[in-house]
């Protein structure tokens, strides 16, 4: 009870959606309050997010690599499925889905193991990793990136359908497979151990980790931030038209809030020269939102009655391919450094700059 006393970020999340829920029209009515609304909202589902990655972090601690990473992983998806549902069911756009799950693995490939791997790099020099890891994330993420959203394009109309279920039967087995290989077959795929590493301390910490506590908490926050996050689909909706920005900032926005999370665990990593972290939490998570977003939106949009298209854009194709590219070339030597991460961060900001034209 002391230490939920002190969990200020999920008093204030309660206490925002019970106040937005009550004035959440007579903002929306106004150009200006949708303004204020979507940044104060967008702050708030931020700040709760720093505590999913709190609450994560001790997990990740108690139970090890890669189970908390795993967690976090899943706590993020979570969150980006339920953004993404609420916002196709409140926009009704078949692209909406592909807009966010293309953002979202440019923003965790590019930009959080990007900036993680400069970071670390400016601190530690090389940074190392289990190689394993990454060439399994990458053959995984080429054949998930190649079978939902180019393989659309030849796909005639008569079959799409069809189609649209043999993907979900297809991912689910390959989550499920790739699933057990990570946890048991071939779980030092995914662990790395510092040569100076204090194991007997870190069992200690384990013992002191209450898992129920915040395996709870984690839960709950992700729950508040779905509530919250449909809130902030009609203000980023309103904000978007009333400033006639395109519709796909509103997808790097669902990109941003479920990544947030791991955004700050992996920074923290990279800080204490843990780059395996990195990796797991960077290409994990954007493993995930392929194999887990997709069946979920091709279930969602098929019981609403709402279309659905997966297929990229040949812009999109272009420099989703060049990061796959320059990730195989980065990371295939078990070291991440200053330059590499430059090299992706250099992607984000190409990624973010075609958004405005």
């Amino acid at each position: 009870m002391k230490a939920l006393s002190k969990e200020y970020p999920l008093f204030i999340s309660l206490l925002s959606l019970v106040l937005f829920t009550i004035f959440e029209h007579k903002l929306a009515d106004s150009p200006i309050g949708n303004i204020i609304g979507f940044l104060a909202l967008f702050a708030i589902i931020i700040y709760a997010s720093l505590a999913v990655a709190h609450h994560a972090e001790m997990l990740a601690e108690k139970f090890g690599e890669p189970y908390g990473t795993l967690i976090l992983t899943m706590s993020a998806v979570t969150v980006e499925v339920m953004i993404i549902a609420i916002m196709m069911l409140h926009s009704q756009s078949p692209i909406m889905a592909r807009d966010t799950i293309y953002s979202a693995i440019m923003l965790d490939i590019n930009g959080l193991l990007g900036i993680s791997a400069i970071i670390g790099g400016l601190k530690f020099g090389e940074q190392p990793y289990n190689v394993d890891s990454s060439n399994s994330y990458m053959s995984m993420l080429l054949v998930a990136i190649g079978l939902s959203m180019v393989l659309p394009h030849f796909i005639d109309n008569v079959h799409h359908a069809i189609f649209m279920w043999f993907i979900v039967f297809v991912f689910i087995l390959l989550y499920i497979v790739f699933t057990k290989v990570q946890l048991k077959n071939h779980k030092y795929f995914f662990e790395y151990i510092h040569e100076d590493e204090d194991i007997n301390q870190k069992q200690n910490n384990k013992e002191d980790i209450n898992g129920w506590y915040h395996s709870i908490l984690l839960i709950a926050y992700i729950l508040i931030i779905g509530f919250l996050s449909e809130v902030l689909s009609v203000f980023m909706s309103n904000m978007l038209q009333n400033l006639g920005l395109p519709l796909a900032l509103g997808a790097v926005g669902v990109a941003l809030i479920s990544a947030s999370p791991e955004l700050i665990v992996a920074f923290r990593s990279a800080l204490r020269n843990n780059m395996q972290t990195v990796i797991n939490i960077a290409l994990g998570a954007s493993l995930a939102t392929i194999l887990l977003t997709v069946p979920s939106v091709i279930i969602i949009s098929a019981i609403a009655g709402l279309e659905l298209n997966l297929a990229i854009t040949p812009t999109q194709g272009f420099l989703l391919g060049l990061t796959l590219l320059v990730s195989v070339v980065n990371f295939n030597d078990g070291e991440t450094n200053v330059l590499e991460g430059f090299l992706h961060f250099i992607l984000f900001v190409v990624f973010s700059f075609m958004l405005f034209i």
